[in-house]
């Protein structure tokens, strides 16, 4: 059996052929898909940060069960066992380094959190239960300065300042880990 080659007829000739405006469409439109890619994975990386629990450097506390971790987190214990008094430390709820946070711990919307940490912080006369900071070094500064607070910020952003807090008997990047990025 022999087989011709295909012949794309003289319109398809035709239209095969690119102005110079029609190559730059698609060499602008790559630009644009590689920026867009860029972009993605920017987010997934600031979503898929490891999150480290960390302390006041007074607070006896070497680790926490994560159930525990979430009463604290929803303002609903107020005083560690040495009875000072339970404060913890945090990025604005819809930033998108609490995104993990908020699946994780709170199992919330943003908006959820935001109503949760004012209704907590509203039934607190002596300390608010939940400080929201700008920034892990403000977060750190304020768990530091403050007995009986902890704080969540990025792994790479512990200092000596502060001492790390298991959770469930892990440390961030050990495996099971319960603040660990996607």
């Amino acid at each position: 059996m022999d087989f011709q080659p295909l012949s794309l007829g003289p319109r398809l000739k035709h239209n095969h052929k690119m102005s110079a405006f029609g190559l730059n469409r698609i060499a602008l439109s790559r630009k644009l898909g590689a920026l867009l890619l860029a972009l993605g994975a920017l987010t997934t990386a600031a979503a898929g940060k490891d999150v480290a629990l960390i302390s006041n450097k007074n607070n006896s506390l070497p680790t926490i069960a994560l159930a525990d971790l979430v009463k604290v987190c929803k303002g609903q214990m107020s005083h560690w066992p040495d009875g000072k008094p339970v404060t913890i430390v945090m990025r604005q709820p819809g930033t998108p380094e609490l995104k993990m946070v908020e699946d994780k711990i709170y199992a919330a919307t943003s908006q959820d959190v935001r109503e949760l940490i004012s209704s907590a912080n509203h039934n607190r006369a002596d300390r608010p239960a939940v400080i929201l900071g700008n920034s892990d070094e403000e977060i750190i500064r304020k768990v530091e300065s403050m007995p009986g607070a902890i704080g969540l910020v990025d792994i790479y952003s512990i200092t000596g300042a502060v001492q790390v807090i298991r959770i469930g008997g892990k440390l961030p990047l050990e495996s099971g880990y319960a603040l660990h990025g996607n």
